[in-house]
């Protein structure tokens, strides 16, 4: 669902659901944040989330890992840690059952990495595959990060590169290079779960996590949350190998320009991005880095953290005061 329409059916819920109804929902649906948080006591809070989708690769066991490392995902943008989680499937009834457990292994082995344990689940019959997770994740009442919490002088830092939207789709359009869909597919299973507890310890306010949205879509929100400007760097952002030339391609999905067409009026491009670089900074992602916001005097101690860690690390533009996105080169 695109993020206009998504809004709209949301609207009529927060009516229901009022704050001061609910004192322990720290992020609800006014909030409307990366997931829910409700706090159990003075030093834990739960996190909530879910998350399932179509096959956006052949392979049904890496299939489950990328759909388990994106459900996940969310709990890492809101700095906590997963405790256990819940199979959400959709298959077809003539899908073999050895490609359904595969999907489900890859999905458990990736919820395993995380140090959590999948206690269960739902299925129903569906004419194409759906697999996902609803998450359950813990956090300190009083650390959890949040979309609003960027300040003007924080400087942006991404913790995975971008791209495997446009190459997932080059891929089946039987486009793309086999060497560009393995980076895509490893990047998709790479968990942020290490990313998040370096900026843990880093100490920062503000995070979220690059995914349907794409990286100006996500950025838009943070910026709107927070009553900020973000300015972005051209020549600082990474990129997957592929990524570049498929969008000289112009092999885009239909996601580019739906968030193009919500997020579009907020974001000012300096003259010289390409009209395919545009482009592809509003292409979803799947499963991809987390967007930080560090105060200037931790970003040291962050890239020590990073590279310590073995752990990449971008910085990609800084917070200013204004509103909306700025792209420049």
């Amino acid at each position: 669902m695109g993020p206009e329409t998504l809004a709209q059916v949301l609207r009529p819920l927060t009516g229901i659901f009022l704050p001061k109804d609910h004192p322990d929902l720290l992020v609800g649906l006014d909030i409307s944040d990366d997931a829910a948080v409700f706090k159990i006591s003075d030093d834990l809070a739960l996190i909530q989330t879910l998350d399932f989708f179509t096959p956006i690769v052949d392979d049904p066991y890496d299939y489950g890992a990328i759909a388990a490392a994106n459900s996940m995902s969310d709990v890492y943008a809101m700095g906590g840690e997963v405790m256990l989680a819940l199979n959400i499937c959709g298959f077809p009834c003539g899908l073999e059952p050895a490609m359904i457990t595969e999907i489900l292994r890859g999905g458990a082995e990736k919820v395993q990495e995380a140090g959590g344990v999948i206690a269960g689940g739902h299925t129903v019959d569906d004419r194409e595959p759906k697999y996902g997770l609803s998450v359950l994740g813990r956090v300190h009442p009083e650390r959890f990060w949040t979309k609003a919490a960027a300040r003007p002088g924080d400087l942006l830092v991404l913790t995975k590169p971008l791209g495997v939207g446009i190459i997932s789709t080059a891929a089946k359009a039987d486009a793309a290079d086999r060497a560009h869909v393995a980076g895509a597919v490893e990047s998709m299973k790479k968990l942020n779960r290490k990313a998040a507890r370096l900026l843990m310890e880093t100490g920062i306010r503000a995070a979220t996590d690059i995914t349907g949205f794409a990286l100006l879509g996500h950025g838009s929100e943070m910026a709107e949350k927070s009553g900020v400007r973000l300015r972005f760097a051209l020549e600082r952002l990474p990129f997957l190998a592929g990524a570049r030339e498929y969008a000289g391609d112009w092999l885009f999905p239909g996601g580019a320009g739906r968030n193009r067409k919500c997020y579009g009026s907020g974001v000012d491009f300096a003259p010289g991005v390409p009209e395919e670089m545009r482009e592809l900074l509003f292409t979803p992602e799947t499963s991809g880095g987390l967007l930080a916001a560090i105060p200037p005097a931790r970003i040291e101690r962050a890239q020590e953290l990073f590279a310590a860690a073995g752990q990449p690390f971008w910085i990609v533009g800084e917070v200013a005061e204004g509103a909306g996105i700025e792209v420049g080169m």
